[in-house]
């Protein structure tokens, strides 16, 4: 009869206190560790406009650029900015200057300085939400309408760390690749998309008829995972595109021009015409159109 407690040779066993190991591996081992803080001395470039954004194009940081294009297409002038590449493999996020704007030392981070004193915002969604009020777009000014923006912007960041850190990290990232937690984030991404596949079938947009900032927060996470832009072949093996509400979602809010133009701030990847390593101005973003 097969003992069914016993230990399998290669299992981990957790010791009484843990320590760090430097060498335990993966595509971001040598930024990763377990204590904050900066690690060196470097001051933060600052430009001419009120916005300062440090950033680079993950999902993350793509939501506050196509924040701003947004807002500036709709004619809110006040929110011209300066977006600064922020290598997050270098180690960037932990000089002197990014940490006194976010000590989390995650990007993005925006300092505006269009007041009598800096007002530093960091985590991308309370970016989106702190110039959704500061220009009153892109969020319902009260009532259930709002409630419901606010809703879906909490349960994106919420639920992206399951996409990212846990389902990303294991199927792509991992030194070694092992069923059980890749099963386990698979299962719950497959639980997400579902959740925002329901929502979008009665739907045109996240919070409702109107598109806000509870979409552009989530685009450039599920949407991209929609368009098979993150993790490989994570879209073929989650069976992305058979969320067809998703999908629908997903291909209008790509169709739209601020949205072409702040997924290319502080790319430094892909093809040549859709990287904008840093945008000072608005004709930074007007360069070759796709395969000129």
């Amino acid at each position: 009869m097969t003992d069914t407690n016993a230990k399998s040779p290669t299992a981990y066993v957790p010791p009484r206190v843990w320590t760090w190991d430097q060498q335990s591996g993966g595509t971001f081992a040598n930024i990763n560790r377990p204590i904050a803080g900066p690690t060196h001395d470097k001051e933060l470039p600052v430009g001419r406009h009120p916005l300062q954004l440090y950033s680079l194009a993950t999902p993350n940081g793509v939501k506050v650029t196509v924040m701003l294009e947004e807002l500036l297409a709709l004619g809110h002038t006040g929110a011209e900015y300066d977006a600064w590449l922020i290598r997050i493999g270098d180690g960037d996020q932990f000089g002197s200057g990014f940490v006194g704007v976010n000590p989390n030392s995650k990007i993005p981070a925006l300092l505006d300085r269009s007041g009598a004193e800096p007002v530093r915002v960091f985590e991308s969604g309370a970016i989106l939400q702190y110039l959704a009020e500061k220009f009153g777009a892109l969020l319902p000014s009260g009532g259930a309408a709002r409630a419901e923006c606010l809703s879906w912007l909490f349960w994106q960041m919420g639920s992206a760390p399951f996409l990212g850190g846990g389902f990303g990290h294991f199927y792509a990232y991992a030194p070694e690749k092992f069923e059980y937690p890749i099963n386990r984030y698979a299962m719950e991404v497959k639980r997400q998309l579902d959740v925002l596949d329901r929502r979008l079938a009665e739907s045109a947009y996240l919070a409702g008829d109107e598109y806000t900032i509870a979409d552009i927060a989530t685009w450039p996470w599920y949407g991209g995972l929609v368009r098979g832009e993150l993790y490989g072949s994570a879209a073929e093996f989650l069976g992305a595109t058979e969320y067809r509400h998703l999908k629908r979602w997903t291909e209008a809010i790509a169709a739209r021009p601020a949205v072409q133009r702040g997924r290319k701030v502080n790319r430094v990847r892909g093809e040549a015409w859709e990287q904008v390593p840093e945008r000072h101005e608005a004709s930074d973003l007007d360069g070759p159109a796709p395969h000129a």
